[in-house]
C-alpha cells in the first residue's frame, strides 16, 4: 500500500497553507494574540468590579442569552474557510460540498495547527460533516463557515471553547450527539493558558439539546480526536522548523549555534516525534480505528509539547520572550493535550484494545 500523497493532496496541502499564511501570518498572530490579551485584562477588571462571586462575569452567557460577549474568532476568516471547503471538506459534493475523506481533512488541519489557527475549527468541521437522515445541516451555515460550533466534551470537567463566539453546541450524550443553543445556559469565564483559546464553565448541568446530530457519540469523539491531533502535528512540525531555523542563523563563538552537536541532537529529537507522530495520524486518518487514534493522539500530544520545549531550549532566553511565537505553540500543546483522549483515556482504550483478542 502506497501511503505517499497524491498531487491532488500536495495542492490541496498547499492552498491552505498559503491561505493561512495570507490571512492568519506570524503578524496577524500577534494581533490576535494582543488583542485576547487585552480583552482578558479588560474581562478581569469587569469582574473585581461586579462584587460578589456569584454574580455574572462579563463575557459569561446568562439564561435567555444576555450579557456581553467577549470572542477571538475572526468571523470574515471564518466565513473565507467555509469559502475554501474547509468545513464542508467531507460533505458530499451533492450536498454541496467538496467530497473528500478523513485523511484530506487531517491534511487540513496539520496546516491549521501549524499557523494556531484559533477557533473551535474541530467541532465546526463535525457539525458540517454529520447531517441528519434528510441530509440537512446539522446546524445551518456551519459548513459555509457562517455559523461557529463548539463542542462539550462528554468526559471531564465541564469546558467550552470559544463560548462566547458559538451559535450552537455539540453534546455527547450516551451513544447520540445533540445540538445545543449556549444562550440558554449560564456559563462562567475560566482563565486559560492560551490566549487565544478562551474557555468558559457551563454552570447548573450539561445544556439541553434542541436537535440531534447525525452522528454517534464514539464516532464523533473519534474524529474530534484524530483531528485534534493532525493539528498537535502541524504544531510539532512548526516548532521544529521554528528550532532549526533559528539554529541555522543565530550566531555564538563566531559560528551558528547549529554547529554544537547539543543543539543537533536537540533538532533531531524534535524530528523523529514529529515523524513517528506523523505516521500515526495519516495510519489511524486512513483505518478509522480506534485504537488507532488513541495512539495518534497520545504520539501527536507528546510531540507537540515536547518540541515545543526543545524549540524554546533551542531559542534559548529568546525563546521565552512574550515576542516570541514558541510560547503559543507550548501553551496550545497543553490546552490541546487536554482535549478529546486525554493522555490518561487513550492510554486506557489502548491497552483495552491490545488485551482484547481480535478474531
Amino acid at each position: 500500500m502506497d501511503f505517499r500523497l497524491s498531487d491532488d493532496q500536495e495542492a490541496l496541502r498547499r492552498g491552505m497553507r498559503e491561505l493561512l499564511a495570507a490571512r492568519f501570518g506570524p503578524e496577524a498572530l500577534r494581533a490576535a494574540v494582543d488583542g485576547a490579551e487585552t480583552a482578558g485584562a479588560e474581562a478581569a477588571g469587569g469582574v473585581a468590579g461586579e462584587g460578589t462571586a456569584g454574580e455574572r462575569a462579563p463575557g459569561a452567557r446568562t439564561a435567555g442569552g444576555g450579557g456581553p460577549r467577549r470572542g477571538v474568532v475572526d468571523r470574515r476568516l471564518w466565513r473565507e474557510l467555509g469559502e475554501a471547503g474547509f468545513f464542508a471538506l467531507r460533505v458530499p459534493e451533492a450536498a454541496g460540498g467538496v467530497g473528500l475523506g478523513l485523511p484530506e481533512a487531517v491534511l487540513v488541519f496539520e496546516e491549521a495547527g501549524r499557523a494556531l489557527l484559533p477557533g473551535p475549527l474541530v467541532a465546526t468541521h463535525l457539525a458540517a460533516t454529520h447531517r441528519g437522515g434528510d441530509g440537512a445541516e446539522t446546524v445551518p451555515g456551519a459548513a459555509g463557515g457562517r455559523a461557529v460550533v463548539t463542542a462539550l466534551e462528554p468526559d471531564g470537567a465541564p469546558l467550552v471553547e470559544h463560548w462566547a463566539d458559538a451559535d450552537a453546541v455539540l453534546v455527547p450524550e450516551g451513544e447520540g450527539v445533540g445540538v445545543a443553543a449556549p444562550g440558554v445556559v449560564r456559563a462562567l469565564p475560566v482563565r486559560a493558558v492560551d490566549p487565544l483559546t478562551p474557555l468558559h464553565r457551563v454552570a447548573g448541568g450539561r445544556p439541553a439539546a434542541v436537535a440531534a446530530c447525525g452522528a454517534g457519540a464514539g464516532v464523533l469523539c473519534r474524529e474530534a480526536a484524530l483531528l485534534t491531533a493532525a493539528q498537535q502535528l502541524g504544531s510539532a512540525f512548526r516548532t521544529l522548523e521554528l528550532a532549526v531555523g533559528h539554529a541555522r542563523t543565530r550566531e555564538q563563538f563566531g559560528r551558528p549555534v547549529g554547529a554544537f552537536q547539543a543543539v543537533q541532537h536537540l533538532c533531531a529529537g524534535m524530528l523523529v516525534r514529529a515523524e513517528t507522530a506523523r505516521a500515526a495520524v495519516y495510519a489511524a486518518a486512513v483505518t478509522g480505528d480506534e485504537a488507532e487514534t488513541c495512539a495518534a493522539k497520545l504520539l501527536a500530544d507528546e510531540a507537540a509539547g515536547a518540541n515545543a520545549r526543545d524549540c524554546l531550549q533551542v531559542h534559548g532566553g529568546m525563546g521565552f520572550t512574550w515576542e516570541a511565537e514558541v510560547h503559543l505553540h507550548l501553551k496550545r500543546a497543553w490546552l490541546r493535550g487536554s482535549q478529546w483522549r486525554t493522555a490518561v483515556a487513550a492510554e486506557e482504550r489502548l491497552a483495552e484494545a491490545l488485551l482484547s483478542p481480535r478474531l
